[in-house]
């Protein structure tokens, strides 16, 4: 990681490293639950998408389909969603959730309802090892 970049550690919490693509270090949720990619550009003091110079917006975009077809691609799920909510974590980041009908939360959104349900460490090892090797990018 670029050593002006500081992930805030709420989102370390509950989540393991994947990979880091050219804009973005990218994290798996630990909820069995939900295929769930968080994205977090490698820039200090960055809150809001419109804090990225055009290049970068121009990158999370790109990293954001990235990160939503290796999700769909490995999970196959109903419907993603993605977005940028930041309003417990400031630190911008990019949430991508696969969702299926009839999950436990369908059709309503993921914040806010219910616990994360951790793997176990097993499960969860082979689920990381999954996405890293999908993700490439270091």
């Amino acid at each position: 990681m670029d050593a002006s970049f500081a992930l805030d550690p709420r989102l370390a919490e509950g989540s393991l490293p994947v990979a880091d693509w050219p804009l973005c270090h990218v994290r798996l949720k630990d909820d069995r639950r939900f295929p769930w990619l968080l994205l977090v550009p490698r820039r200090p003091g960055l809150v809001e998408i419109t804090d990225l110079d055009p290049a970068d917006y121009r990158a999370l975009c790109e990293e954001t389909l990235r990160a939503t077809r290796l999700l769909v691609g490995l999970e196959r799920p109903d419907k993603t969603n993605v977005a940028t909510i930041g309003n417990v974590v400031a630190q911008l980041h990019v949430h991508v959730i696969g969702r299926w009908r009839g999950d436990s939360l369908w059709p309503d959104p993921v914040w806010g309802r219910g616990t994360a349900e951790p793997w176990d460490g097993p499960g969860l090892e082979a689920r990381v090892a999954r996405y890293r090797g999908a993700a490439g990018g270091s």
